[in-house]
């Protein structure tokens, strides 16, 4: 489970930098190619969330208190 949210954390950040690399790139299709990526990264940012959240509730993570 560590190595999926990792994985899937670097996949978030990859698709920030390419969307950051689209924004300052002058093509006539960078802005489509922006907003794919972008889009794209918040369909990880809930998918992750999703998953730790059956994770929490499945008890395939620990729940820990502080």
């Amino acid at each position: 489970m560590r190595v999926v949210v990792i994985v899937m954390l670097l996949a978030i950040v990859a698709s920030m930098g390419s969307a950051v690399y689209y924004l300052l790139s002058r093509k006539s299709q960078s802005s489509e190619r922006l907003v794919r990526a972008l889009t794209f990264r918040i369909g990880l940012s809930v998918c992750l969330f999703l998953l730790l959240m059956a994770g929490l509730y499945f008890h395939i993570l620990p729940n820990q208190h502080l």
